[in-house]
């Protein structure tokens, strides 16, 4: 069973160990009591749906054997203006860059977003996830 360990630290900083043991910190800005020293917990949500699928996607596509050069996400969050201000959009922006076939792409994405990523699917009881993609030209590789 998944498990966390949240502790505060001072100001508005808390600790976050996960079960797995890797520690995050957690804050917020200088004038509501924070230091500013890590990621709201909200935008930490976005990041754990992009780890999600990303991982869903990467898997997919190694599986497909469809090769990449380079891949990454930006994910954006629209919350509601009243208390809990909860998520309720949120869009994937999927960009890849390599050969990659459009319908593998887009089977990929579908089937994290859909079935497999258990952060989308905890959020879309209250947020409506959307996505797009970009395929982009191979990158050239890194100068060594």
């Amino acid at each position: 069973m998944p498990s966390a360990t949240v502790r505060f630290v001072d100001g508005m900083q808390f600790v976050a160990t996960s079960g797995s043991g890797h520690a995050i910190v957690m804050d917020t800005t200088e004038d509501v009591g924070g230091h500013d020293t890590g990621p709201r917990p909200t935008e930490l949500v976005l990041i754990a749906l992009g780890g999600c699928t990303g991982m869903d996607v990467v898997s997919i596509l190694r599986k497909m054997q469809v090769h990449f050069t380079r891949f990454e996400m930006e994910i954006q969050g629209e919350r509601a203006s009243e208390y809990p201000k909860y998520f309720t959009k949120i869009k994937v922006i999927y960009r890849v860059w390599g050969d990659v076939p459009e319908e593998k792409l887009k089977r990929a994405i579908d089937l994290s977003l859909e079935k497999y990523c258990s952060v989308s699917n905890s959020l879309k009881p209250r947020a409506e996830v959307s996505y797009e993609y970009q395929i982009n030209a191979p990158s050239p590789p890194s100068p060594t």
